[in-house]
């Protein structure tokens, strides 16, 4: 049997740091209040260079040193995260060619603050199942551009920053020993980023009213997630065959110091096993438990054999959680480290070449597909379909999707119970 384990981690987070008082700043708010009500004092805000993929990189490059595992030995990358560098191409696929993981499958996963256990999760059952045997699990989130700077209720609330773990085969018992994936979509309007999606695509109107933003029900998400901490760790310790006893450590979602505690109290177990560090992050989604996980191994609060929970919950609504056994850490080589840097840069490099091949070869040979082929210049204005014959220039696409009408449907007919004819419905 086959067993999931975390042998490395890393974080990052951007250079500027905001603090509640420059916070303040832009809404009628104070430190005093800030932290009474959440527990936060400052959060991480990325800077003009920084995105979802490029913290994603710097975290991936940290666990991987750790775990001694080159780019290209990776057989799958998943990146949770609500914040995408792109709708695509995926997160999890410009990761994949910055590390020259030629070898992995990547994807990006989206479920909100429970994504990094949500892909943790996954990993594991995809090692154990034997089709994976080195994975990249990353948590990441730029909220900072999706939050409303006006907006007291959530602007004091978030921040930026990535966090990664390596996770590998090992015949040695240990590991990722038992998840719980939860979700309740009847939630989903209570926490929301209503633009900016197929439904409502990014408009003028849209961004006056502030629907390219995070909208939130902070009272009922507090009462959600008050119950589904509590509820989700007992599920997966029994999972686990754990009492909460026997846990040394409980790494939660850092959203709310105050929801932290309420789970210390309903668990019974003392607020000094949970790990926190909300108050130098905030909330970063996705990008809390692993980055509380690197810190809590940075530390030295995490130790070999720990027994770790660790439970997300979020957007969706979902929660998750996992019950694992901390891993030893490989001993550190300078001149291991040294060569993934080489890799690395060689892995940009080809990427780069790459792309100038993919362009000298659109210009010299042009698309394979002759439907897809530029007409070429003809004579008398006409042009040329490169089989000496010629064709008018191609229509333009429309501007507007045309709409399609309602069909009239014989309402009587539905009504005596007689099946209604089909309608022919053509665009205008």
């Amino acid at each position: 049997m086959k067993y999931a384990h975390i042998t490395g981690w890393g974080k990052f987070v951007p250079q500027r740091v905001m603090t509640n008082d420059d916070v303040a700043q832009l809404v009628e708010t104070s430190d005093g209040w800030i932290r009474e009500r959440t527990g936060i004092g400052a959060r991480h805000v990325a800077g003009v260079a920084d995105s979802t993929a490029s913290m994603s990189i710097n975290a991936a490059i940290n666990a991987l040193d750790i775990a001694g595992v080159a780019g290209n030995q990776l057989d799958l990358i998943i990146v949770a995260t609500a914040t995408p560098e792109h709708a695509f191409p995926s997160t999890a696929c410009i990761v994949q060619d910055a590390l020259g993981a030629d070898r992995a499958g990547a994807f990006d996963l989206s479920a909100a603050c429970s994504g990094f256990v949500y892909g943790m999760s996954l990993a594991a059952d995809a090692i154990k199942a034997g089709s994976a045997q080195n994975v990249l699990v990353i948590g990441a989130e730029t909220l900072s551009r999706v939050v409303n700077w006006k907006d007291r209720n959530t602007c004091v609330l978030f921040g930026d920053g990535a966090g990664a773990v390596v996770m590998q085969a090992s015949d040695q018992p240990g590991g990722v020993l038992s998840t719980l994936l939860r979700s309740d979509g009847s939630g989903g309007d209570l926490l929301i980023l209503p633009a900016g999606g197929s439904k409502m695509p990014v408009t003028h109107e849209a961004i006056d009213q502030h629907l390219n933003t995070i909208q939130m029900n902070g009272r009922e998400v507090f009462r959600f997630a008050t119950r589904v901490m509590d509820r989700a760790a007992r599920e997966v310790m029994h999972k686990a065959g754990w009492t909460a006893d026997q846990v040394d450590v409980f790494v939660p979602h850092q959203a709310n110091m105050r929801i932290i505690e309420s789970a210390s109290k309903s668990l019974g177990i003392p607020l000094e096993k949970f790990y926190c560090n909300i108050e130098y992050y905030g909330n970063t989604s996705a990008a809390s438990i692993p980055i509380a996980l690197t810190e809590a191994a940075e530390s030295g609060r995490l130790r070999p054999n720990d027994r770790v929970v660790t439970v997300g919950f979020g957007a969706g609504l979902t929660w998750a959680a996992a019950a694992l056994q901390w891993s030893q850490p490989r001993p550190p080589s300078r001149s291991r480290k040294t060569l993934s840097r080489v890799g690395y840069g060689i892995a940009g490099m080809r990427s780069r070449a790459k792309r100038v091949l993919r362009r000298f070869e659109d210009r010299v040979f042009g698309t394979l597909d002759p439907t897809l082929r530029p007409p070429a210049p003809g004579r008398n204005g006409k042009s040329s379909n490169g089989n000496g014959k010629y064709a008018p220039a191609p229509t333009p696409m429309p501007t507007q999707v045309p709409s399609l009408p309602i069909p009239d449907r014989d309402a009587s007919a539905l009504e005596s119970g007689k099946q209604p004819q089909p309608v022919d419905e053509k665009l205008d």
